[in-house]
């Protein structure tokens, strides 16, 4: 066997103080209770910001009239551009009517929901025996651009 060599050592030593060094401890746990409110200002998070219930669902009829007002604008432009003159009085006709179509639309919903609720159905049932009946009222309203219906 060979004697080791002084370099040797100075390796071994090395190597040594490596391996104590890694089997330190890296981190500390600062055991002091972190407060509840403290001075640093929030952050603003990617995406929509946080807002009422109120606001998003203002928002989000505008983001829906928006669309309708693009499709109306489109299909008014579409009728202009078919039309192919510049005359006022052609203009005002072709822009009023997808308007006059939209009302129009609009106003056959709101008669045909109307008509319906004033519908009434009545049922006869016929039994022998002891009977127990029990009766329950539910009243709906149907509200918004997108539907929002409350039983009550």
């Amino acid at each position: 066997m060979t004697k080791p060599q002084h370099a040797d050592h100075e390796h071994a030593e090395q190597l040594i103080a490596a391996v104590n060094d890694a089997l330190t401890a890296t981190a500390y746990r600062d055991p002091s209770p972190i407060p509840a409110v403290g001075p640093t200002p929030p952050v603003p998070q990617p995406g929509r910001p946080p807002m009422s219930q109120k606001a998003t669902d203002a928002s989000a009829l505008m983001l829906c009239g928006s669309a309708v007002a693009l499709s109306v604008g489109g299909a008014t432009s579409l009728v202009l551009y078919t039309l192919g003159q510049v005359d006022p009085v052609t203009l005002a006709i072709g822009a009023a009517g997808a308007v006059a179509l939209v009302l129009a639309v609009g106003a056959l919903i709101r008669t045909a929901t109307s008509g319906l609720q004033g519908v009434h159905t009545e049922t006869h049932h016929h039994y022998s025996g002891p009977v127990s009946q029990e009766h329950h009222t539910v009243s709906t309203q149907t509200r918004g651009f997108f539907a929002k219906t409350i039983n009550k």
